[in-house]
C-alpha cells in the first residue's frame, strides 16, 4: 500500500525509497568489482559513493602503481571509479577498495581490445630501463622500446624521461604480464599526413626543376622541393637504352622533370618527357634570328638590317 505524506506540501511515495531499498538488499563481498562516483578527494585517500549503505574509501595508494600519478590532479568530484572490494568494513563504516586490484582484472581485456581498435592513449614516460622506457596504460606497466620512441632509433632511453607521448598498445600477453608500447607508428602517420598534403598540391602534367637524390639499378629519385622526391623510372631518363641512370645522371644533377603520375601519395617524374615538352615549345617558336652581335632579334627591321636598298 503506497503511503503519503503531505507535510510541508511535499509527497513522499515508496519510489522515492527505491535505490535505499535496493542499497539494503545487496550482498557486497571481498572481491566484488564496484562503479561509484567520487564525493570527497584529498590526499589520503578518496570516498565514492556506490548506492550502498556504507561509502567506500580508495587509499591513495591503491588508486595507481602509476610513479607519476597525482591523486588532486587525477581525481576530482564527480568522476566515476570502479574499485574491487578488499574490505567491507575498514573499522570506521567505510568499505575498503582498491582501484589497482579492479585494473588489474579489468586491464587485459581493454588493453587487448585497445590493440585491436588501435587506440591512441597519452601517456607521460614513467621510467628508463635497458633498451627502452616504462610508461602506464590502464593502470598496467608498459614498455616502449627505444626503436619505437621516436622515428628513429634513440640510443639515450633516459632523455625521454617525464616526457608526454601519445602511444599505441601493439603487444598484449597477460599471462606473462608484458604490454608493449609504441610511438612510432603514430608519428609516422603524422609524417605521411603532412606529406600527403604537399603532395596534394602537384598535378599531372606540371614541369619543373629538381635535383637528383639517389641513383638506384631502376631508377632516380629526384627532390622537387619542399621535402617532397618523386622516382624517375630508368626507361624515363633518355629516348636511347640505358643500362644504369649513372651513365647520364649523377647525385646532385639539376634536371626538369615532368609529373606523370600521382598514385598512392607517391609521385612519378620523367626526365625525358620533360625534354620533349621543350624540345616541342621551341620548335614552336620557330627559327631564332640574331643580330650582328649574336643577339636574338625580331621583326622587319631586324631582317632588313644593314641591307642598302637602290
Amino acid at each position: 500500500m503506497e503511503e503519503k505524506n503531505t507535510t510541508m506540501g511535499t509527497t513522499e511515495t515508496m519510489e522515492d525509497y527505491k535505490e535505499a531499498l535496493e542499497a539494503s538488499y545487496r550482498r557486497i563481498r571481498p572481491g566484488d568489482i564496484v562503479t561509484g562516483t567520487v564525493i570527497d578527494v584529498n590526499d589520503q585517500d578518496v570516498t565514492i559513493d556506490f548506492n550502498y549503505y556504507a561509502p567506500g574509501r580508495i587509499p591513495v595508494t591503491e588508486l595507481s602503481d602509476d610513479p607519476t600519478y597525482h591523486v588532486l590532479e587525477n581525481v576530482a568530484v564527480g568522476d566515476t571509479l570502479t574499485a574491487t572490494v578488499v574490505k567491507t568494513d575498514d573499522g570506521a563504516g567505510n568499505m575498503l577498495l582498491s582501484c589497482k586490484d579492479a585494473a588489474e582484472e579489468l586491464a587485459w581485456d581493454k588493453l587487448q581490445e585497445a590493440q585491436k581498435t588501435k587506440k591512441v592513449y597519452h601517456v607521460k614516460v614513467a621510467g628508463a630501463v635497458n633498451g627502452g622506457c616504462v610508461a602506464y596504460v590502464e593502470g598496467v606497466r608498459g614498455f616502449i622500446p627505444a626503436s619505437k620512441l621516436a622515428l628513429e632509433y634513440v640510443e639515450e632511453p633516459a632523455d625521454y624521461l617525464n616526457k608526454e607521448l601519445d602511444v599505441q598498445v601493439i603487444s598484449v600477453d597477460e599471462g606473462a604480464k608484458r604490454v608493449v608500447l609504441s610511438a612510432k607508428e603514430l608519428l609516422l602517420a603524422k609524417v605521411m599526413e603532412e606529406k600527403n598534403k604537399k603532395i596534394n598540391k602537384y598535378t599531372v602534367g606540371t614541369v619543373m626543376e629538381g635535383t637528383v637524390e639517389q641513383l638506384k639499378d631502376y631508377g632516380a629519385f629526384v627532390n622537387i622541393g619542399d621535402g617532397i622526391t618523386g622516382l624517375v623510372h630508368i626507361s624515363q631518363i633518355s629516348d636511347r637504352r640505358l643500362k644504369h641512370p649513372s651513365q647520364v645522371l649523377k647525385e646532385g644533377d639539376k634536371v626538369k622533370v615532368k609529373i606523370i603520375k600521382i598514385e598512392n601519395n607517391k609521385i612519378s617524374l620523367s626526365i625525358r618527357e620533360a625534354a620533349e615538352l621543350t624540345s616541342r615549345e621551341v620548335e614552336e617558336e620557330g627559327p631564332a634570328e640574331y643580330e650582328d652581335n649574336g643577339a636574338a632579334a625580331t621583326g622587319l627591321g631586324a631582317l632588313l638590317k644593314g641591307f642598302k636598298l637602290n
